[in-house]
């Protein structure tokens, strides 16, 4: 559905370490440093035929997250989710909403794991129960 998406932080460092540990859960290599035109740092993560990027913001000022949007990221196991999880609490992420674990929906079932990343965006790791 999308090619790629790309987050602004107000710490690439710290984002950086937060991402890798993360996406290390679900079988991604470290970020890859690629400098914007103007050398501001940007990393980026490849999962298939998309991406991930985490970037300073290109116009300068301080990156902001969007109220009411959540980046979700596919699962293949609730203990990969709760890895995945514990990665992102034990690297500068904030556990939010429920505890991870399986939610029913009407005639639907998903785990869920929500946490904020350190610029304080939101991600969630979903995966179809039934």
């Amino acid at each position: 559905m999308f090619s790629h998406i790309m987050i602004g932080t107000n710490d690439i460092e710290e984002s950086r370490v937060f991402y890798d540990k993360l996406f290390e859960v679900l079988g991604a290599k470290p970020g890859k440093m690629i400098p914007s035109r103007t050398g501001l740092k940007r990393y980026f993560y490849n999962f298939k035929d998309t991406s991930f990027a985490i970037s300073e913001p290109l116009d300068g000022k301080e990156a902001t997250v969007a109220n009411g949007a959540t980046i979700g990221f596919n699962l293949e196991s609730v203990e990969q989710g709760d890895l995945w999880h514990m990665a992102g609490v034990q690297n500068g992420g904030t556990s939010i909403e429920e505890p991870p674990g399986v939610r029913e929906y009407d005639d639907y079932s998903f785990y869920l794991a929500y946490l904020r990343d350190p610029t304080g965006h939101k991600l969630c790791g979903l995966m179809r129960v039934k």
